[in-house]
């Protein structure tokens, strides 16, 4: 169990740092420019800290998870890409759907985001958790 918390806490480290970096710094004139008035002044804290602990556990369970069992960084880069892929398209392309006049340049910047950014996390997790014993 202990293994597993250190996993965990690994992949919030990384996706919380490259997320943080993204959404506050190299996005950010991307998404001001195109969601301006769909942003809101002062974001849903609570929805914030929900969905990165529950994306966290999807990064550690689809992705982390299968690459140590099977020792594979691909395995992590992979499942990590595609967990990304599958999450950040549900988001941008419900948007896209139902959304009046939501960007679409926005959704294909965010699909490929979320796609680098989880498998990054993966492989990074993965990488970290093999050189220290007590997260194998």
């Amino acid at each position: 169990m202990l293994a597993w918390i250190g996993r965990y806490a690994v992949a919030a480290a990384v996706f919380g740092v490259l997320d943080g970096l993204w959404l506050g710094v190299v996005a950010r004139p991307l998404y001001d420019d195109q969601l301006g008035e769909l942003l809101a002044e002062n974001p849903n804290a609570v929805a914030a800290v929900a969905f990165y602990v529950i994306y966290v556990l999807g990064i550690t369970f689809f992705a982390t998870r299968p690459a140590l069992a099977e020792e594979s960084g691909r395995t992590a880069l992979v499942h990590g890409g595609l967990l990304g892929l599958v999450a950040y398209a549900t988001w941008d392309l419900t948007n896209l759907a139902v959304l009046e006049g939501f960007p679409a340049g926005v959704v294909l910047v965010d699909l490929m985001w979320g796609t680098v950014a989880t498998a990054v996390t993966a492989v990074v997790t993965y990488a970290v958790c093999r050189r220290v014993p007590a997260l194998r």
